[in-house]
């Protein structure tokens, strides 16, 4: 019996614990967190009731005329403001191996609606200004600032859409219906939906641009599936974080980076700022941080509740119906869409005389690069190089060697968590640049894409307006802008597994190469060498335990 029991401890158990560490180990279960203790999730409001204020009691007729009363206080606050990028829509950075360029929204091309420049007049219902119609708007005006999009308490401000009737101002006004003399005597701090008002709805429509920002956020409740977003989601169950208690301001500068329209590694609110370079009590989990961004392991998938836009193809656009009349806004059968060669699968497809065709997809996986905070830009002065592949808009700078040893930034390359948007724009055959068209108007005869249906007039007049040069021929190029997703956070227990990545057959991380990935990779070398070192680690303990069983059994 005593024979038995030492086969049993010195032989079968070490074979048994060693089989079972190589088969069934799973290190995700130690996915503790440290708590974070960094943030305070109460919210203040403003403490004093402008209602009050007799500078207010009064019927506002326009948004200035709000913004003159509330300087007549805050004296200062718009010269801070006038200094912002939410003002300005552009700024000074600095590329890596380029040098210092003007940047910003008002001057870099994306593949969405192209760009800002002779479409002022539509694109400023993001601006947080009155009266930004065209390249002749006053930034100095401190009376031309919209106070109340950030600051309205009410939840009944908006902007004009001129897009929603003939007689709609636009260029950056409130709403016709708006109550001014209301929403100026209930102001408040901002919340998350005054910053949604914007964010969420760029590009066209709610979560078109981002697919992480969305208006779900305003009301999404942590449910049995799980958080939309851990930190946003509402009730007794969820943290209710604001966007400024991430992304902290101060004089009206607001913390944060947003990659299509920046490029140097500045600014960044970053996930380490509360939880900590260590927030896992797990040492393996802690190393993977050195890495991989925070956002790889904890966004497993984005546009949760609404679709967002994945291709936007402007080459189909201005197409007439059998009867000369444009199409708006045709949902198509396809539940498949072939773009570049890949087939993208549970799609809404939707085609739009004015845009061409777009494709829609919830519930979206990333895409996963290298990124060191920095990224390029092509400017639309820049040369087209070779119109047989994508042309990158913003391509953000990293790799895995970068990790090792960084050059043009601080911050070393970590994987990160991307929506790679992709589309058809137009360019200049002749001269080989992107170009910039004019697209909104309803007046014919104006050469707006939207009115008239004429690419070239539509490129003529955008590159007038610049004083740019076109050649008179046009063509359609693929494009890819990259958008490093940082919302829609999924609670841990959602967290990718190791098997998500370190596995031979739908890793996460099978498009990134050029490094050894255990799990994912075959290597020959070491794959024998660890099979070698097992197989010697288990004969030792065979051997030893045999020595100690039958020298035991020669004492007696």
């Amino acid at each position: 019996m005593k024979k038995v029991l030492e086969i049993i401890l010195i032989i079968i158990i070490p074979w048994i614990i060693i089989l079972w560490i190589v088969f069934n180990y799973n290190g995700d279960k130690d996915r503790d967190y440290y708590p974070s203790s960094e943030i305070s999730l109460k919210h203040d409001s403003i403490p004093v009731d402008h209602s009050k204020f007799a500078v207010l009691q009064k019927d506002f007729k326009s948004g200035p005329e709000v913004t003159e009363a509330c300087l007549s206080c805050h004296n200062g606050r718009g010269k801070e403001f006038m200094k912002t990028e939410h003002w300005k829509w552009h700024k000074v950075d600095s590329i890596p191996g380029r040098g210092t360029f003007d940047l910003g929204k008002k001057n870099l091309l994306n593949n969405f609606c192209i760009g800002v420049n002779s479409n002022e007049k539509l694109c400023s219902m993001c601006h947080a200004g009155y009266g930004y119609g065209d390249k002749n708007f006053d930034f100095n005006n401190q009376n031309n600032i919209d106070c109340l999009i950030c600051h309205d308490g009410t939840k009944t401000y908006h902007k004009s859409n001129p897009c929603k009737g003939p007689n709609l101002p636009g260029s950056g006004a409130s709403g016709v219906d708006v109550d001014l003399s209301f929403v100026a005597q209930h102001v408040d701090l901002p919340k998350r939906n005054n910053c949604g008002s914007c964010h969420f709805t760029g590009g066209g429509g709610n979560n078109v641009k981002h697919g992480d920002l969305e208006m779900g956020l305003l009301s999404a409740h942590t449910g049995l599936d799980g958080a939309v977003d851990v930190h946003m989601s509402v009730g007794k169950d969820g943290k209710n974080m604001q966007c400024t208690d991430c992304h902290k301001t101060h004089e009206h500068q607001i913390s944060g980076q947003l990659y299509s329209v920046s490029s140097s590694n500045s600014n960044r609110a970053t996930c380490e700022e509360c939880h900590t370079a260590s927030p896992h009590k797990s040492k393996l989990l802690n190393n993977h941080y050195k890495t991989i961004a925070c956002q790889t392991c904890h966004i497993t998938e984005y546009a949760k509740l609404n679709p967002t836009k994945i291709i936007w193809d402007w080459s189909t656009a201005a197409k007439m119906d059998k009867n000369g009349k444009p199409i708006f806004a045709k949902m198509l059968p396809d539940s498949t869409y072939t773009f570049d060669g890949k087939t993208y699968h549970d799609v809404e497809v939707e085609y739009d005389s004015r845009h061409g065709t777009a494709v829609l997809k919830k519930n979206v996986k990333p895409e996963y690069i290298w990124f060191n905070g920095t990224a390029n830009h092509l400017l639309i002065t820049d040369k087209v190089k070779d119109t047989t592949k994508p042309v990158v808009l913003n391509p953000l700078f990293g790799s895995y060697k970068d990790h090792y040893a960084p050059s043009d930034s601080s911050c070393p390359s970590k994987i990160w968590p991307v929506k790679i948007m992709r589309g058809k724009q137009p360019y200049d055959v002749g001269n080989m640049t992107l170009v910039q068209p004019k697209l909104a108007g309803k007046i014919k005869g104006s050469n707006a894409l939207w009115a008239d249906y004429d690419w070239d007039s539509s490129i003529t007049a955008g590159m007038n307006y610049l004083n740019l040069p076109y050649s008179g021929k046009y063509g359609f190029i693929e494009t890819q802008t990259f958008w490093p997703l940082n919302h829609e956070v999924s609670e841990s227990k959602e967290a990718l597994q190791c098997a998500d990545c370190h596995n031979a057959n739908d890793s996460r991380l099978k498009n990134l190469t050029g490094f050894y990935l255990p799990g994912r990779d075959n290597n020959s070398l070491l794959d024998n060498a660890g099979l070698l070192f097992l197989i010697l680690v288990l004969l030792g303990v065979s051997i030893h335990g045999f020595l100690r069983i039958t020298g035991s059994k020669k004492q007696h």
